[in-house]
């Protein structure tokens, strides 16, 4: 809806009660911060974005195991705010890192696989 200031105000809150809720590192937290990355990116505030994702990531890599489908999406929304902001080598080693949990994760002829061989074509 492009209402992004109520986007972030919601999902600050969220993040909120999670923090109280929650213990540290709790799952949630990881897409609470991706959430809040893809508001800030679709604003166009990379820094801010790329700094949520990578949050996120660090979340999901304690949280999760190491070939978790989440991890893959988050190297590869990291891979897309480089992109955006023209560092094409950082992006590409966030879409291939995308790519081998990709590889791992999901079976041989699946979507997002062609959506990662994509992204590093690009």
């Amino acid at each position: 809806m492009g209402e992004y200031s109520k986007a972030l105000s919601s999902l600050e809150r969220s993040l909120e009660i999670q923090k109280i809720a929650l213990p540290p590192n709790h799952p949630d937290f990881a897409s609470s911060y991706h959430n809040i990355g893809n508001v800030y990116d679709n604003m166009g505030e990379y820094s801010k974005a790329l700094s949520s994702f990578e949050r996120s990531l660090e979340i999901r890599k304690i949280a999760l195991p190491p070939n978790h489908s989440d991890l893959a999406t988050s190297y590869n929304n990291i891979g897309i705010v480089y992109y955006k902001i023209g560092e094409y080598s950082k992006a590409l080693s966030s879409y291939e890192q995308s790519l081998e949990i990709k590889k791992i994760a999901l079976p041989p002829n699946h979507p997002d696989l062609a959506a990662s061989y994509n992204n590093i074509g690009m």
